[in-house]
């Protein structure tokens, strides 16, 4: 298995021989509805589009997860996973091989790797978008992904997960709550899941912030704190700092699900 951290949300993974791009947003600004005075992205320089790309997953339909500028420039032949919300994203921009899935139905890209959609994220009182487990046909590794760190007790039934890409820290708004709670629950899908290797999703690494919503943006937490609290809790799980742009190998133990 190969991880590429592509920043922000952007992933590439490399499992049973196939490629997939996991929430894209690789070019131009990133700006929710159209209002920069609000939250802007900007990264210092475009990333280039990863060649032969087998599949993109999106697991949200706002734009760090489906990146409407991202999206427009790669091919829209390339078939997508997505959630329901995010499968009309990509249905409005013209792609011809959709799959919307909803929480507990899986995809099976080629006899290769099976893709199972489970609740991740609530966005706004009536909507949960996806979180998924990705499981490569021939080793059975496995692979688990929820970008804002919230974790359905329906994965604990999954358990152990190889690879698990969660927030570590937590982005809170006051007043209003928790956007991204990594600092929270990083350790209980931990222990949850029994992960050989965690890495951090949702980071800036090369990008910067603007906007009024930036501003009051509180984070707690970090990488280390995790560490800390895998140790004390008696957890193995090694906790893999990425670079963006960087192609990490993940070694992996063969072990049996229990």
């Amino acid at each position: 298995m190969y991880l590429t951290w592509l920043d922000s949300n952007s992933w590439l993974i490399e499992m049973g021989n196939k490629r997939i791009l996991l929430d894209p947003w690789l070019v131009g600004n990133l700006v929710f509805g159209n209002m920069p005075w609000l939250f802007q992205g900007m990264r210092s320089q475009p990333r280039p589009i990863p060649e032969v790309i087998d599949l993109i997953l999106l697991s949200q339909g706002l734009e760090d997860h489906a990146h409407p500028d991202t999206l427009k420039q790669l091919d829209r032949s390339i078939p997508v996973v997505a959630s329901p919300n995010a499968a009309k994203v990509v249905q409005e921009l013209g792609y011809s091989q959709i799959t919307s899935l909803a929480h507990g139905e899986s995809y099976m890209l080629t006899d290769s790797v099976t893709i199972q959609a489970f609740p991740g994220s609530p966005i706004g009182p009536f909507l949960t978008e996806n979180a998924y487990l990705l499981r490569e046909a021939s080793s059975g590794q496995t692979l688990y992904y929820e970008p804002h760190g919230y974790h359905a007790e329906a994965v604990r039934a999954i358990a152990p997960v190889d690879v698990v890409i969660t927030p570590m820290v937590s982005l809170e708004v006051p007043l209003l709550g928790a956007i991204i709670q990594g600092h929270k629950t990083a350790l209980q899908v931990a222990q949850w899941l029994r992960p050989q290797v965690m890495l951090p999703t949702a980071a800036g690494g090369d990008i910067s912030f603007t906007g009024f919503l930036n501003s009051v943006l509180r984070g707690s937490g970090s990488i280390a704190d995790l560490r800390t609290q895998l140790a004390e809790n008696g957890l193995t799980t090694q906790v893999i700092e990425p670079k963006p742009g960087d192609r990490l190998e993940i070694s992996l133990e063969n072990r049996v699900s229990v």
